[in-house]
């Protein structure tokens, strides 16, 4: 026997999903549970699980936040996030936390059911859609990352190395002598600097530049 958990913040849901379950004689639905919280209780109670079926949006602790806990706890557990949504940020995050599958909840009750079986068996159940946004964001991990990383991500090699000579606290000359630049090149590099960090100031603009690991 398949043993499943379904974590949902909507009972009708869990209920529908427990109907598309039942069509298989293979598979029990050991217990529900409202929220991450009330998972996180019960597993401790018994961890003789084989699968949870997680929604993401949930009140007390979330799909994604619990799925970080479970794997961590229990990594024999395999966790298929079942969702409404299937925007970036949310497949990112799920695939980030540990999830091992991502499937909508609109899904009929075969392609469920096959979906759990391909995850047990070491793949990863996902839907068309999600597969395709997974891949995009494979291709273009910078679609991701907020704007502000955007542009700080964007500074040229010439502009790092000025950045690096600026963080050593030395002045303009001295930054041109050991780039072979000039002082107004050193100057115009600076410039660009500031803008596309959003900074004014020599301080400002090497701390940012920490922070987001760019030097």
């Amino acid at each position: 026997m398949l043993k499943i958990a379904i974590v949902d913040d909507n009972s009708f849901l869990i209920h529908a999903v427990k109907e598309k379950l039942s069509f298989f004689d293979d598979v029990e639905v050991k217990h529900t549970s409202l929220n991450g919280s009330e998972l996180l209780t019960k597993l401790q109670e018994s961890h003789k699980l084989d699968l949870i079926l997680m929604d993401i949006e949930m009140p007390v602790l979330n799909g994604i936040e619990t799925t970080q806990i479970v794997k961590q706890k229990y990594p024999h557990i395999k966790i298929i996030m079942l969702t409404a949504f299937d925007n970036d940020e949310h497949i990112f995050n799920a695939i980030k936390a540990g999830a091992d599958g991502y499937l909508l909840k609109e899904i009929n009750p075969k392609d469920l059911y096959d979906g759990i079986c391909e995850t047990l068996n070491g793949g990863a159940a996902m839907n068309p859609s999600i597969a395709m946004k997974t891949l995009k964001l494979l291709r273009n991990p910078i679609d991701i990352q907020n704007p502000r990383d955007q542009e700080e991500i964007s500074l040229s090699t010439r502009e790092v190395e000025v950045l690096e000579q600026l963080s050593k606290g030395l002045s303009y000359t001295v930054i041109a002598d050991h780039l072979f630049l000039s002082p107004s090149t050193v100057r115009k590099h600076i410039e660009n600097i500031y803008k596309k960090l959003q900074v004014h100031s020599k301080m400002e603009a090497v701390q940012k530049a920490k922070n987001h690991n760019i030097i």
